[in-house]
């Protein structure tokens, strides 16, 4: 798939500042104040930022508030609905903890489960694929929980229970990269299957079924040099979980260190979320002879 900016983008803030909303709702973080004014413009800064940024691959932005009317249905919709439901419900709590210096923490359980639910129903977005077996599994999901969960215990600056999450985001990478890798030869899809072509032999491609680029092969068709892929994954893996985790582990959560440990995170998991759409294999690129 083709690793729009604005999805790695979106799902990687998005992802952070719901964790870090979910985080402050829990109250592993409870700040009053100007110090909660900032911890939650923070929070909603990141959620809000990521939710815009992925209307800009939108062919007709103004048309995103048709995206809330499909709850039943569409899991994009779901999100959109969740999304906008965490930030509402959130915002009693924010309010108490900023002006009255007394957080509502009814309301911040509640906006916590749903700022979770929200990167859930992101997550489900792509894990629903069928047609692109690398993320049609469970995997996906866990990869964007965790992500969500580590990135807020970062953000709060949480010693203890930071590293621990950074240590599962770890696996979770690496079990996605390995049972990825081998989604695609184990959905059964080949040229045969996607010409329809199979009963009659063996089928290789004479001539591309057009000249020009179009639609499918700009946003469906993306191909990653393994060498790269490797050396890419080392740098997502060790910037987005091992380095953060070894810092706040090393220097127990000094400033500095915490400073440098959300530096490498984020970039880290631009770097892991590039190579998830980079190395993500629509089956229509089989017709095109593009694996």
């Amino acid at each position: 798939m083709h690793p729009a900016p604005s999805l790695v983008a979106f799902t990687v803030l998005s992802g952070l500042g719901f964790g870090l909303l979910a985080m402050l709702g829990l109250g592993l973080r409870a700040p009053t104040g100007w110090a909660a004014f900032l911890w939650y413009g923070l929070g909603y800064g990141l959620a809000i930022a990521g939710l815009a940024a992925s209307s800009l691959h939108l062919g007709h932005p103004e048309r995103a508030l048709k995206a809330f009317s499909q709850w039943r249905t569409s899991w994009l919709s779901r999100e959109a609905v969740l999304a906008v439901a965490a930030l509402l419900v959130m915002a009693p709590h924010a309010v108490g903890a900023v002006f009255w210096g007394a957080p509502l923490p009814g309301f911040g359980l509640v906006g916590a489960a749903l700022a979770l639910l929200t990167v859930l129903a992101t997550s489900m977005i792509y894990a629903q694929l069928r047609t692109v077996p690398r993320w049609h599994h469970w995997s996906v999901p866990a990869l964007f929980l965790l992500a969500s969960l580590a990135g807020g215990l970062l953000l709060i600056g949480d010693a203890t229970l930071a590293p621990l999450a950074l240590a599962l985001l770890a696996v979770a990478l690496l079990t996605h990269w390995t049972i990825g890798d081998q989604r695609f030869r184990a959905a059964g899809h080949t040229i045969e299957t996607a010409t329809g072509l199979g009963t009659l032999g063996q089928v290789r491609q004479l001539e591309p079924p057009h000249t020009g680029a179009n639609y499918l092969l700009r946003e469906m068709v993306h191909v990653v040099g393994r060498k790269h892929a490797v050396k890419l994954r080392a740098l997502a893996l060790a910037g987005a979980a091992i380095l953060p985790m070894l810092s706040m582990i090393l220097a127990s959560g000094a400033a500095p260190a915490w400073i440098l440990a959300v530096a490498l995170h984020l970039a880290g998991m631009l770097a892991a979320r590039w190579l998830f759409f980079a190395e993500a294999e629509h089956v229509v690129g089989l017709y095109y002879d593009r694996r």
